[in-house]
């Protein structure tokens, strides 16, 4: 994939641009971000947090995760659409949601985590690694 990727929120009023390739990619199945994404999981990058400039305004909401740390979602507060996670135990590190990627084709997920928490009717990929947690670091 190239370097330099963009994506942005449903009406528009967010955007953003990343300058490094993701450290990781990865469907989480743990019981927030099926909530926060109204699906079985939430597709997202790892990225630098760093490499990453933002235009337009973003609204942070604080959630206490499956791991028991803080991760902050952030969303446009025009269109709720759910953008970028700041995860307290990764310091530095800003995930970012795959479907709000201008061209998601490119993304490939490493593994399944917090499988523990899949529901029964979703059919993951039987390729990729399967974590009942987080992958051990």
């Amino acid at each position: 994939m190239a370097t330099r990727f963009t994506g942005g929120c449903i009406c528009g009023g967010v955007r953003y641009e990343c300058a490094a390739d993701p450290i990781a990619a990865g469907n989480c199945h743990c019981r927030d971000c099926q909530r926060a994404s109204g699906s079985a999981y939430a597709a997202a990058l790892l990225v630098p947090g760093s490499a990453v400039s933002i235009a337009g305004e973003v609204r942070y909401y604080n959630v206490t995760g499956d791991s028991g740390s803080i991760v902050q979602r952030g969303f446009c507060p025009t269109c709720g659409a759910r953008l970028f996670g700041k995860p307290a135990a990764a310091t530095g590190v800003l995930s970012i949601m795959a479907g709000s990627l201008d061209d998601s084709s490119w993304y490939r997920p490493q593994a399944d985590i917090y499988t523990a928490s899949a529901q029964p009717w979703d059919h993951m990929n039987s390729d990729l690694p399967k974590f009942l947690k987080l992958p051990p670091s």
